[in-house]
């Protein structure tokens, strides 16, 4: 299928689900990138779903954008992590079993790490396995990295280019894990999906900045692929042209593949 042109919107098909609530502040570029890529998208306050007025099943895609959800009050996402891990769990279950993307960015990845959809080797792990720490430089980093997308269950990732340039703005970003076997798992089922290259910017373990679950369909990153649709937002962009994105920013090709994996789920 031919992708859409940038600023082109036909009939949209695959429909998302964003959820935001207070603090959320990346839910508009993130529409804007599934958007162009052909998917519609509703943006709903998390408590529409805690009160039963939207449920998760009709949709193809959840997204979890990134912020500062309730403020990273506690912990970086820890409590919208708490509200659907303890309200939503049966739904998440489902949706997560039915091999529908789920897709967690920053804030968002801090949220599917605390709730126990990753690193996911259960539909939703009962205790929590890893967690996004304080970064090493013990400050909120925002600036541009170099990351390498790496072979992984996520196989529908398929349009990525082998190495990438995403921006990230976080203060608590570096992935740890729980114990080195947690490390070991992660290795084995192939569920590291994105790495910092050549610099970690954070101290995470083995360079991690992205995951997803043993099932390949969840996928969480630190980096902000919304951020980088277009080569006119990379602050060097001049100096980019004829690289191996062409016409459209890195992270837009991450937003093509989750608009073709959800593809598979219409109808």
């Amino acid at each position: 299928m031919k992708h859409l042109k940038l600023g082109s919107y036909s009939r949209l098909t695959v429909k998302a689900l964003v959820i935001r609530t207070a603090g959320t502040n990346c839910d508009q570029e993130t529409i804007h990138a599934l958007r162009i890529n052909g998917v519609d998208s509703d943006l709903v306050h998390i408590n529409r779903l805690l009160k039963g007025q939207i449920r998760l099943h009709p949709y193809q895609i959840l997204v979890f954008p990134g912020g500062f959800s309730y403020g990273d009050d506690i912990s970086a996402g820890k409590v919208l992590a708490n509200e659907l891990k303890h309200r939503l769990g049966d739904q998440l279950k489902k949706f997560v079993e039915a091999k529908k993307p789920v897709i967690g960015i920053c804030n968002g990845f801090q949220i599917l790490v605390k709730a126990g959809l990753l690193p996911g080797f259960h539909p939703i792990d009962e205790k929590q396995k890893a967690t996004l720490a304080l970064n090493d430089s013990s400050r909120f980093q925002c600036e541009w990295v170099g990351l390498t997308t790496e072979k992984s269950a996520a196989e529908w990732l398929g349009f990525m280019p082998p190495k990438i340039d995403l921006p990230i703005a976080h203060g608590e970003g570096k992935f740890i894990v729980g114990s080195p076997k947690v490390l070991s798992e992660l290795k084995k089922n192939r569920q590291i999906v994105f790495r910092y290259a050549p610099v970690n910017p954070n101290g995470s373990d083995f360079n991690i900045a992205g995951i997803c679950n043993k099932a390949g369909n969840v996928v969480g990153l630190m980096p902000h692929p919304e951020r980088f649709v277009t080569p006119f937002q990379h602050p060097n962009w001049p100096a980019r042209k004829g690289t191996n994105t062409g016409e459209f920013g890195d992270g837009y090709w991450f937003w093509k593949s989750v608009a073709e994996y959800g593809r598979k789920f219409v109808g």
